[in-house]
């Protein structure tokens, strides 16, 4: 039975990690430079909210990345998030690789990405997800397509959709 037509519980249940690519995910997917070459990237305060509500709930959270960044390790820190890979622009054997270390099979992952180096990843796991705005490509390959654009809380409107069919989303309201 495709994804669309599965209630939400039965596509959550087995979801125990999320990976996440960056730049239109977790980012808007601009690269901006100012006069000293220095690069600036803007995250949404609610998609690293939800990132703490499903770390706090049990569940693991990855950052792939093809890009190498010292923005990305400085917000990896800024979450708690332990497990991110940056500069694999071949994806899959990262992902592959971070799986292992986390101690999840490809059907217990969520993979968020929004454009062609995500899409090896994405059909190699139980749920793939694309924002709102990411390439075509990449929303033929996604489960689910998010309301929300990449930079523009995709993240938050993933992990809330995920608790709250696990849920697990009622114990972050008090």
């Amino acid at each position: 039975m495709p994804a669309l037509l599965k209630p939400d519980a039965e596509i959550a249940e087995p979801i125990t990690c999320i990976l996440s690519d960056v730049d239109g995910v977790m980012t808007d997917g601009r690269i901006v430079y100012d006069n000293q070459c220095v690069e600036t990237k803007r995250f949404h305060v609610r998609d690293g909210v939800a990132i703490k509500a499903w770390m706090k709930s049990g569940f693991g959270f990855g950052i792939l990345t093809a890009r190498s960044s010292d923005i990305v390790t400085h917000r990896a820190a800024e979450l708690g998030i332990k497990h991110v890979q940056q500069g694999y622009e071949d994806k899959l054997p990262a992902a592959e690789s971070m799986m292992s270390v986390l101690g999840v099979k490809p059907e217990q992952v969520c993979y968020i990405g929004d454009d062609l180096p995500d899409i090896p990843v994405m059909r190699r796991v139980g749920l793939a997800v694309a924002p709102a705005d990411a390439a075509f490509d990449a929303q033929e390959a996604a489960g689910w397509i998010m309301r929300s654009k990449g930079g523009e809380g995709a993240l938050r409107e993933l992990v809330e959709r995920l608790l709250r069919s696990k849920h697990r989303w009622e114990e972050h309201l008090r």
